[in-house]
C-alpha cells in the first residue's frame, strides 16, 4: 500500500489502473478496510478507470487516532484532502456505511471534487439505533471485538450471506475478531454522527443510494428512499444483500455503479 500525509494524519491507500482513467474513490465501512472493495477494484481497473481505495484513520493500515479525531467531519476532511493530494481532479466517490456517511458530507460540502456519489448501506439521518449500539460501542472500547464478533457479523451481513456463504463471511469474521479496543473509538464517531438531511437540500452532485434488502442496520427506506429524497438522487435495492452490499453482491453493485457513472457523465 501507499501512504499520504494529509489533514494531520497518514492514510494508507491503493491506487490502481491507468493514470488517465476516470477516477473512482472507494471509502470503506466501519469494521472493514479498503480490501472490501477488491472486487470493485478488479472490475473497474479492467474497464480503464483509475481506482483508489483508502483506509480511514484509526483503521486498516492508516495511522491511529484518538476518539476526538474520529468524528464524521474530520473523516470527511481526510477524504477531501486525499483527493486533493492525489491530484485526480473530480472523481466518482463510493462509500459503504461509514464511507457513505462521508460521501454524503462531500456531496453537500465539496461538490467541486465530485463527478458523482454512491452510498451503500448508509444514512443521511442521525443514528436511529443509538440506544442499541451505544452499549456495543462501550464493550468494543473496553475489550475489542472478539467477544461480540457474532453480533458484528449480524449487523454487517445479510441473512442469506450468513446462512449460505461461509467462504465470504468466514474471512471477515476472523478479520473483525482481531480488532482491538481502539475500534470502539471509531464506532463512537459513527453512531454519534450528525443528521445531514437539511444540509443536502439542493445537492448539486448526482447521488445513487444502494440499499440491501436484508440490511439489519439501515434497512429501506433509510439507506435508499430517504437518501434519494434528501439529495434529489436515485435509489435501488439489491436483493440477497445486507449492510455490506459492496461485498455481498459485488457484480450487481458493479453494474449499478457503471450505469450511475455513465448517467452522471451525460448529465454533467
Amino acid at each position: 500500500m501507499r501512504s499520504a500525509a494529509v489533514n494531520g494524519t497518514t492514510l494508507a491507500y491503493v491506487d490502481e489502473g491507468p493514470r488517465e482513467g476516470t477516477p473512482i474513490v472507494f471509502s470503506h465501512s466501519l469494521f472493514f478496510d479498503h480490501s472490501m472493495f477488491d472486487g470493485q477494484l478488479a472490475h473497474f481497473t479492467r474497464e480503464g478507470f483509475r481506482v483508489i481505495a483508502y483506509d480511514h484513520r484509526n483503521q486498516g493500515g492508516s495511522a491511529p487516532a484518538a476518539r476526538g479525531e474520529l468524528d464524521m467531519d474530520t473523516l470527511t476532511e481526510d477524504a477531501a484532502a486525499l483527493i486533493d493530494h492525489l491530484g485526480v481532479g473530480k472523481c466518482h466517490f463510493v462509500g459503504n456505511s461509514l464511507g457513505g456517511f462521508i460521501a454524503l458530507r462531500l456531496a453537500a460540502r465539496r461538490p467541486d471534487l465530485l463527478l458523482s456519489v454512491t452510498t451503500l448501506g448508509a444514512s443521511a439521518e442521525e443514528e436511529h439505533q443509538l440506544a442499541q449500539f451505544a452499549p456495543l460501542t462501550d464493550h468494543l472500547t473496553a475489550h475489542g471485538a472478539e467477544q461480540v464478533v457474532d453480533t458484528l457479523m449480524h449487523i454487517m451481513f445479510g441473512d442469506t450471506s450468513l446462512a449460505t456463504r461461509s467462504e465470504l463471511c468466514a474471512p471477515w469474521r476472523e478479520f473483525m475478531a482481531r480488532l482491538g479496543p481502539t475500534i470502539g473509538d471509531s464506532a463512537y464517531g459513527v453512531i454519534h454522527r450528525s443528521r445531514m438531511v437539511e444540509e443536502l437540500a439542493g445537492c448539486q452532485v448526482p447521488v445513487l443510494a444502494i440499499a440491501g434488502s436484508e440490511d439489519h442496520a439501515y434497512p429501506q427506506p433509510i439507506s435508499g428512499v430517504n437518501i434519494a429524497a434528501a439529495t434529489g438522487g436515485t435509489e435501488v435495492t439489491v436483493e440477497g444483500a445486507g449492510h455490506s452490499v459492496a461485498v455481498e453482491q459485488t457484480d450487481v453493485v458493479a453494474q449499478h455503479l457503471a450505469r450511475h457513472f455513465a448517467e452522471s457523465s451525460v448529465s454533467l
